[in-house]
């Protein structure tokens, strides 16, 4: 040993002191290294849940990196004994060196501290919408839903996003609280179909689909309520009337799991397309032009008086 670290310092310059130093530190770096990878070898042994899995290889990495640092740090810099003089110090150099960069890391705190997200969950941050796939130190990673493709389904873009956006940007997240979102199916009939019979289908094919939702959503509307102050008042579906120019506007407002959004819509569509070609009086409205006779078709008390016949 004693020949090689005179052979290094002959060749290359390192001192003894130096070489002993750079050893100490692949040596913590090695030993950091395989103590995590028996730790995970022994949980993915234990544990199937794949969640469980990620949040033990993240919490490992992060062990692993902070006491590397330390040891490595306080190696290197004799002069740093002190725990709170080496941290005062890499915090005052990172706070003038890397601004963004602490940024994202604050924001990393906050998420870890806060959670106003997990890993799994559906959020939109600012204009960006998706599901997170994963989370790091200074960025997590979003599945992209909705931009160009309806329905907010997934555009196939991993998108990642700086953990500092949490501090700048609306956050929404789809999966706390409520955990359901409420969706609205507007069916337009013409003024002459019978809207009330219309309504009743539409109200019957609203709960076929989704009258199952409400127990379930009643008993998250009050475990919710211990922590946000929500009211709502009504959550079985409900079909609402209005009047369009080109005719009646039966909406059909529901709850759905967020991730269900189109398919339950899809599934309402083709029971409505079904129950309106069995009836011979309703139509679908849509935009036309007719020219309307008010003598001859309007009701009898609002018909518009005749002109008077010149003598």
């Amino acid at each position: 040993m004693t020949k090689i670290t005179g052979w290094l310092q002959e060749i290359l310059g390192f001192s003894q002191d130096f070489q002993i130093k750079l050893l100490a530190s692949f040596t913590a770096i090695i030993l950091l290294w395989l103590g995590r990878k028996i730790v995970l070898k022994i949980i993915y042994k234990n544990k199937k849940d794949v969640r469980l899995r990620y949040r033990w290889r993240k919490v490992s990495a992060y062990v692993a990196f902070g006491i590397g640092l330390f040891l490595v740090g306080r190696l290197w810099f004799e002069g740093f004994q002190s725990i709170s003089t080496y941290l005062g110090l890499l915090s005052a150099g990172l706070a003038i060196a890397l601004q963004d960069p602490l940024v994202n890391l604050a924001g990393w705190i906050f998420i870890l501290w806060r959670r106003p997200f997990e890993v799994g969950d559906r959020i939109q941050i600012g204009d960006t919408r998706g599901d997170v796939i994963d989370q790091r130190i200074f960025m997590f990673t979003l599945m992209e839903i909705g931009n160009w493709v309806d329905a907010e389904q997934s555009t196939g873009r991993v998108v990642h996003v700086p953990n500092g956006k949490v501090f700048k940007e609306v956050l929404a997240n789809y999966s706390r609280g409520f955990q359901y979102i409420w969706n609205e199916v507007p069916v337009l009939v013409t003024f002459e179909s019978d809207w009330k019979k219309a309504k009743m289908i539409l109200m019957r094919i609203g709960n076929k689909h989704a009258e199952h939702l409400s127990k379930s959503a009643e008993q998250k509307v009050k475990k919710a309520a211990r922590k946000y102050m929500i009211f709502v008042s009504k959550l079985t579906p409900i079909v609402y009337t209005s009047v369009k120019d080109s005719g009646i506007m039966l909406t059909i407002r529901f709850l759905c799991e967020p991730r269900r959004r189109r398919n339950s819509e899809q599934a309402i569509w083709e029971d409505v397309l079904d129950e309106f070609d069995k009836c011979d009086d309703i139509d679908f409205a849509y935009p036309t032009q007719r020219h309307y006779n008010n003598l001859s078709e309007g009701k009898k008390g609002a018909k518009t008086l005749s002109a008077p016949s010149e003598e």
